[in-house]
């Protein structure tokens, strides 16, 4: 008997080979936060080598990545005859819900960029190169904010983001579903943006990255949008 969840299952299973290499990348990246800040605070150096590794890893998950995509669309096609028109509605439900579809609405974008350094410049006595650069838990912070001002959906650069992302830090690089990018790092999110935007003001650790904005020069800017489409996620559906 046809299974009517085959292309589902099948879609994840396909992806187990991106899931392994990126988990590998992520515990490369637990490793490098517990060594440069005991676990707590990730503004700290001592991560050059790894961040290499890292960019190497995100290159040949992007490459397998591609793979699976291509593989997907086959399953997908060889399958789709087989779903009733009452599965597909609960489906187009339990998709939008998840943050599989993509989505369109008015948003709140903030863009958060490193203190700009010339070659030659000096650092203040008291001041680490880190405190120049954003991190982590910046963006994190950011994404937090969205979450608890009522987001319907965030992307963070050019990909989609729900409830169970990871995002880690390397340095001042961000890795995000195996791949890595560089500041300025822009988040943006679609939803009721005077919520939003009040969100982002009640955030501590938006207060507290505000704090070095002023302090240090690190950049901050925060816009509205009109209307926006954010991508469906492409990641894993389960843990």
């Amino acid at each position: 008997m046809d299974k009517p969840f085959a292309h589902l299952t099948g879609g994840i299973g396909l992806r187990k080979t991106v899931t392994a290499l990126i988990a590998g990348c992520a515990g490369l990246l637990f490793v490098s936060s517990h060594v440069t800040a005991e676990g707590t605070n990730l503004r700290s150096g001592g991560v050059e080598d790894l961040r290499g590794l890292v960019v190497d890893r995100a290159r040949n998950t992007a490459l397998l990545e591609a793979k699976v995509n291509s593989l997907e669309s086959r399953v997908q096609t060889l399958t789709v005859d087989r779903i009733t028109p009452e599965l597909a509605t609960k489906l187009k439900v339990l998709e939008e819900k998840s943050g599989l579809t993509a989505a369109t609405g008015s948003a709140v974008q903030v863009t958060l960029t490193d203190a700009p350094r010339k070659p030659g410049d000096t650092i203040p006595d008291g001041v680490s190169a880190d405190d120049l650069v954003v991190h982590q838990q910046d963006v994190q912070s950011v994404i937090n904010a969205f979450w608890r001002g009522g987001a319907t959906a965030i992307q963070v650069m050019d990909q989609r983001i729900v409830s169970t992302s990871a995002i880690r830090c390397v340095g001042n690089t961000l890795l995000l579903q195996g791949r890595v990018y560089s500041p300025p790092f822009v988040v943006t999110a679609i939803g009721r943006t005077a919520q939003l935007q009040q969100a982002l003001r009640e955030e501590p650790g938006v207060i507290l990255y505000r704090e070095y904005v002023s302090a240090f020069g690190l950049g901050w800017q925060e816009k509205m949008l009109s209307q926006v489409t954010v991508p469906a996620w492409q990641g894993l559906v389960t843990n």
